[in-house]
């Protein structure tokens, strides 16, 4: 009987050992399994059952089950940990015209996706509407405080009517293609204080309709900070080495985004936004003013709904802009 439990035992305890090797990190693991040895050994016990004296009797199904007991409460440590950690709020890009400083948790990866966009823009007599679906931006976690972007818009296409002269002309292709990356500096869940760099790169992988036509590169600083338990003012400068008008070279362009967000409640949150935007195309410089009202309610605490509504404060400036879009953390 002791050999069929001490055989039973044995694989119990290698289960359990198989299933610590996928869900907990080798550090935790090895601890777990030092202090069930050094329990078998506190307790006086020798690796064999013996009763000549050399040893105190012991029940070695009892000892074993401690062990495993104990490698079970362990791992249900670490997997809460692990769930802990999980739990930090999500951080999306989306929605508004700033770029928050909190980053993606290691080894997590967030999905952005607009659904849909339309811009207006009236100068004169000319009309441009502009139509944007599947603005993908993927999000990877890199280390707590370190993630990568990679963003790329599927289809866009462009209807622009002269009114005096009564023609229009239509055209359709994909988006650039932007890598970045976001190290945040402090407080990379986003509390209280939060700042982060963030680079990137615009690559002209997109056609005439929304590309840039030339490549482009840029910094942003993004910062926030908590003014109450559910009020924060969140601020956006950037520094770009944009894309020339006629694709050919780039020039400098700076601007600043500052707004203030309010969580209505546990899954709802609204924010209001000012966007100031300096731009020295050779082609004729400009500055472009916008405000924003968006807002995002979570279903879970991995996805978010979102809409928001962008309106120009100047003739430089798009008349109107109205988006709507999803984001999923995996």
């Amino acid at each position: 009987m002791t050999a069929i439990a001490d055989a039973g035992i044995n694989g119990v305890l290698q289960c359990i050992r198989s299933f610590s090797r996928v869900v907990i990190p080798d550090f935790i693991r090895d601890s777990a399994f030092d202090a069930c040895r050094s329990l078998s050994v506190a307790s006086g016990a020798p690796d064999q059952v013996r009763g000549d004296g050399s040893g105190r009797w012991r029940n070695p199904i009892k000892t074993r089950t401690l062990s495993a007991s104990v490698l079970l409460l362990a791992s249900a440590f670490a997997a809460s940990s692990a769930g802990a950690e999980e739990s930090r709020d999500l951080c999306a890009d989306r929605p508004g015209l700033g770029t928050p400083a909190c980053t993606v948790d290691r080894g997590h990866v967030v999905l952005e996706l607009g659904l849909g966009d339309w811009t207006r823009d009236t100068q004169g007599p000319v009309r441009t509407d502009t139509v944007q679906l599947g603005d993908a931006l993927v999000r990877v976690g890199l280390t707590d405080s370190l993630e990568a972007q990679l963003g790329w818009t599927a289809y866009g296409h462009v209807r622009v009517r002269d009114r005096t002269a009564g023609a229009v002309d239509k055209v359709s292709g994909v988006g650039d293609v932007t890598i970045a990356l976001r190290q945040n500096l402090r407080n990379p869940d986003g509390s209280g204080f939060s700042i982060a760099l963030m680079p990137y790169a615009s690559l002209p992988a997109g056609g005439r309709a929304i590309g840039a036509g030339d490549w482009a590169t840029g910094l942003l600083v993004p910062m926030s900070l908590d003014l109450s338990d559910s009020v924060s003012l969140g601020v956006t400068p950037q520094v770009d080495a944009a894309a020339d008008g006629d694709g050919n070279g780039r020039h400098l362009g700076f601007g600043t985004v500052v707004g203030l967000g309010v969580g209505l409640s546990d899954s709802l949150s609204a924010a209001g936004e000012v966007s100031l935007y300096r731009d020295r195309d050779p082609a004729g410089r400009s500055t472009e003013a916008l405000a924003g009202l968006s807002m995002g309610w979570q279903p879970g605490k991995d996805m978010q709904l979102d809409l928001g509504v962008n309106l120009g404060l100047n003739r430089a400036s798009p008349d109107a802009e109205v988006y709507f879009g999803i984001v999923r953390r995996f």
